[in-house]
């Protein structure tokens, strides 16, 4: 697991180990993230199923009622699958462009 911050973001990548794996190290050092706004990078992953994503929805959840953003990254999951739910989308800079989005109706209190 790579952890990297960007201002009030941080980002979690995930290089060779399963989904359910990183979902619970996140989980485990959830303390250090939950100030933040959260990008999970799974590019590095070669296929990533509905099952994975499903995964991050109790974390993502939990993040999001806290008026924090929680987004996925991967260009490797077929998005139109992908539940309400959950923000998955295909590269970093849409991850941002997200998180920016929700920060704005936050503000407006949306």
């Amino acid at each position: 697991m790579i952890v990297d911050r960007d201002g009030n973001i941080t980002i979690i990548a995930q290089e060779k180990a399963s989904v359910k794996t990183l979902v619970n190290n996140i989980e485990i050092g959830y303390h250090k993230y939950k100030d933040y706004h959260l990008i999970v990078r799974l590019s590095s992953l070669e296929k990533i199923l509905l099952k994975d994503i499903i995964e991050f929805l109790r974390l993502s959840n939990n993040h999001r009622a806290e008026k924090k953003s929680f987004v996925i990254v991967t260009n490797q999951a077929d998005l139109d699958q992908m539940p309400d739910e959950l923000v998955v989308v295909p590269t970093l800079q849409e991850a941002y462009d997200i998180i920016e989005m929700e920060d704005i109706e936050r503000d407006l209190g949306f």
